[in-house]
């Protein structure tokens, strides 16, 4: 899945390396923000619990040692994922499932305390 580029130029941004705004970079003007909003309640929260468990089964021994990692680290690269002792393809396969499973807790977390939560997206 990308993020393309159409108009009077099209490509599609580079995974991870470029972001949906890198044209600001040559000056001009960011026209029409582009979001997706979401809205959850109480009615929600069997499947926000059932997103949570899938995330702990996709991480499995994977999460405390991420929970670790992120303690001792305020950045990342190549370099010190080797340095941590992780195998780089491994450790990037679960940092989706990590990063999903910290924004369902926020949304569960949310809907618990309020009743709701709802936000926009950035695409």
């Amino acid at each position: 899945m990308g993020r393309y580029y159409t108009g009077d130029i099209e490509g599609k941004f580079w995974f991870g390396v470029q972001s949906s705004t890198d044209a600001s970079y040559f000056g001009g003007e960011e026209c029409e923000p582009n979001f997706v909003e979401y809205y959850f309640d109480e009615s929600h929260l069997k499947d926000i619990k059932k997103g949570l468990d899938n995330c702990k089964k996709e991480l499995g021994e994977w999460k405390a040692k991420l929970d670790k990692f992120f303690k001792e680290v305020n950045g990342y690269n190549d370099q010190i994922i080797k340095e941590h002792g992780f195998n780089i393809d491994e450790f990037n396969a679960k940092l989706g499932w990590y990063a999903r499973q910290q924004l369902g807790k926020q949304i569960y977390d949310c809907v618990r305390k309020k009743g709701e939560c709802s936000f926009e997206a950035e695409l």
